[in-house]
């Protein structure tokens, strides 16, 4: 079942009051489960999004922690490093990381920065609560049934 905010489709008033349909950022069936297997946090988006804009750049995992800024974990970072490269979305060159355009995710991730500049707030909203159920989920396991 999919969620409200992978939705297509919104509306927006405009001067003279009239509502019209807006073309918005779709979060598709595809691109909810990308979220779900690739991005565990909003810091893991930000950094691939950071790896993303800066092709040439190679960062080591001090690196990354200095672009995402206070907050993240330097285990958390690499993490994300590597759960990168293990999706093929980087390439690891002697323990700093590349993003890989090539990569058959490449266009998902494309529209992870599309919905980061369109729609942060939702985008944010889907993330976290991908990662809720996930720990919903991992919490149902260990209940005790009659």
């Amino acid at each position: 079942m999919k969620s409200r905010a992978c939705r297509k489709g919104a509306a927006r008033a405009t001067r003279g009051g009239r509502r019209e349909a807006v073309k918005d950022f779709e979060f598709s069936d595809e691109f909810c489960r990308f979220i779900q297997t690739t991005i565990p946090a909003v810091a893991a988006a930000e950094l691939l999004l950071i790896l993303r804009a800066r092709r040439d750049l190679a960062l080591s995992v001090e690196e990354a922690l200095e672009k995402l800024g206070p907050g993240v974990a330097a285990g958390e970072a690499a993490k994300y490093l590597e759960l990168f490269e293990t999706r093929g979305l980087l390439a690891r060159e002697a323990g700093r990381y590349r993003y890989r355009g090539d990569s058959e995710l490449a266009p998902l991730v494309d529209s992870l920065a599309t919905a980061y500049e369109q729609r942060p707030v939702t985008l944010i909203r889907v993330i976290y609560a991908f990662r809720d159920s996930s720990i919903q989920s991992f919490a149902d396991a260990f209940k005790l049934r009659r």
